[in-house]
């Protein structure tokens, strides 16, 4: 029993009353609860406590995650006709699929309790080796300005997907999504954006499934650019096989020239990448042309940051533009990289898979925002719905949103700034060490640089916990992004001058590189 040398504190002995036992030693325990004297009282432990009991964690899973107790267990085995779990599990998991007894329990594999469970992860990140990487085709770090990182992702108000269907509790994160919508439009140059999808490799299956709804699934080519992202291309491969769709994967220039292939009325739309996988800008606008006069739908897979210094695709004709946000503002972690935008044409609005945020107005007249068009919605539509649920990514959507409104147009184009002049620096930096830079026509963040052999820049690399893009054996790719600092961008200078023996740059001679050469 808890024994109180202060009565203030008897309401804890009338509460609890015994105290489960877990150890044969006398426990000294602070009570604050009695507004009239800090008390102390005593835990007397039983004696018949075993030795094992004594050392078992007290912060276990089961615990704190399994919801039913013994008790209510054993109530709902009695009322099954069961007496033990094990005997229903035996009645109800049929034997083929079980795991032997003897291979999988608490003797075989120990149980970590939750701390233990912390410790343990923390002990094999340890073991990891940070790399910096550069490696593009997508996957850039993130910097989150720290009133998003606390505000939003930390707060629980933020986190449910389902919030858009209780529009009656939802408005300001409504209202952000709007902004995400609306900075995707105003980027883009397109009439209209969803408020988000899950990535950018199944945008582009939307995108290529709609251009085959587009066309009644009569015409079932699609041509897909070879400079798009690889990732994008699997996922591409994989519905294409699903929906009987003819996927070609080539030079889209060529595509476009091939007159019998545009006039056989087979194709129903193309992917390309602006700028593409590799670095390199292209005009597409005579492209598009010749693809509309076919009767193609035109999709593009792009870079929110690269389109506040780049034409947008919807002035020179595109009919679905697409990619991911995750470089406003939105850290890599498992998966992604989240979430994904998607904008299309007027023409195209009521096919855009996705959610679709409106403003409307409530019972008594006052603006509020809303799921507009919600007849395409799953739980309406079902297996004929062009949105569902699990398909978006609104905690990460209104992030970006919010990393777009915190720094505003100006700051936009001035990180974009950046990251185009640290690039320039880089390509003026390796083309004076003799290195060819294929795409320095025409590039925004990303080089692609070649040399005899690929391999001795990728093992000078790993020397300076770097990684590179393995292109070939005969190219490097390098992608830079908001977060590299001048001496980051130093490492990767000298990375190329180890590689040939090159004497390593020093700090103070990084002002004396010309980035217009």
């Amino acid at each position: 029993m808890i024994r109180s040398v202060c009565p203030a504190a008897n309401h804890v002995s009338k509460r609890f009353g015994s105290v489960r036992p877990t150890s044969t030693l006398r426990l000294k325990v602070l009570i604050t609860k009695s507004p009239s004297c800090l008390t102390r009282t005593y835990v007397s432990l039983s004696k018949n406590t075993s030795k094992k009991d004594i050392f078992a964690p007290l912060d276990t899973f089961t615990r704190r995650h399994v919801g039913p107790d013994e008790l209510e267990v054993g109530k709902m085995l009695k009322s099954l006709g069961y007496a033990t779990m094990d005997e229903f599990v035996r009645d109800a998991v049929p034997q083929q699929i079980r795991i032997p007894t003897g291979s999988v329990n608490n003797e075989t594999i120990e149980a970590y309790s939750e701390s233990e469970l912390l410790s343990r992860a923390n002990d094999l990140a340890a073991a990891n080796q940070p790399f910096r990487s550069y490696i593009g085709m997508g996957y850039w770090n993130a910097v989150v300005p720290p009133v998003i990182l606390r505000n939003v992702m930390e707060n629980p108000a933020w986190y449910t997907q389902y919030t858009p269907y209780q529009p009656e509790i939802a408005q300001g994160r409504l209202e952000s999504l709007v902004n995400f919508q609306t900075m995707v439009t105003s980027l883009t140059g397109m009439h209209i954006a969803n408020a988000s999808l899950l990535d950018e490799a199944t945008a582009a299956a939307e995108a290529m499934v709609m251009a085959f709804s587009a066309a009644n699934q009569k015409r079932k080519t699609f041509l897909v650019d070879h400079a798009v992202s690889p990732q994008t291309i699997s996922v591409l491969q994989t519905r294409a096989a699903g929906f009987g769709i003819d996927l070609r994967i080539g030079d889209i220039a060529s595509f476009s020239e091939d007159a019998s292939l545009l006039s056989s009325s087979t194709v129903c739309g193309c992917l390309i990448q602006y700028p593409d996988v590799n670095g390199s800008i292209r005009d597409f606008e005579l492209l598009t042309k010749r693809m509309h006069s076919s009767g193609a739908i035109v999709s593009v897979a792009t870079d929110l940051l690269a389109l506040t210094v780049l034409k947008p695709p919807g002035e020179w004709g595109a009919d679905i533009v697409f990619g991911n946000s995750a470089r406003f503002g939105v850290p890599s972690g498992y998966g992604g990289p989240h979430a994904a935008f998607f904008a299309v044409s007027e023409k195209l609005k009521r096919k855009m898979p996705g959610r679709l945020i409106g403003r409307s107005k409530d019972a008594e007249g006052n603006i509020a925002y809303r799921l507009a068009l919600q007849t395409r919605e799953q739980h309406i539509r079902r297996e004929k719905a062009t949105s569902n649920i699990c398909t978006s990514q609104a905690l990460l959507a209104n992030m970006a949103a919010m990393y777009a409104v915190y720094h505003g147009s100006q700051g936009l184009q001035a990180i974009a700034g950046k990251v185009h002049t640290y690039t320039r620096i880089l390509s003026s930096a390796v083309q004076s060490m003799g290195y060819t830079v294929e795409n320095k026509d025409g590039f925004f963040d990303t080089l692609s640089i070649q040399m005899e052999n690929s391999e001795t820049v990728h093992a000078a690399a790993a020397r300076a916990n770097i990684n590179f893009r393995r292109i070939d054996d005969e190219t490097v790719g390098v992608t830079l992004d908001e977060s590299v600092s001048p001496f980051d961008l130093l490492d990767v200078i000298n990375v190329f001058a180890a590689a040939m023996d090159i004497k390593p740059l020093e700090a103070s001679s990084m002002a004396e590189i010309d980035p217009e050469t």
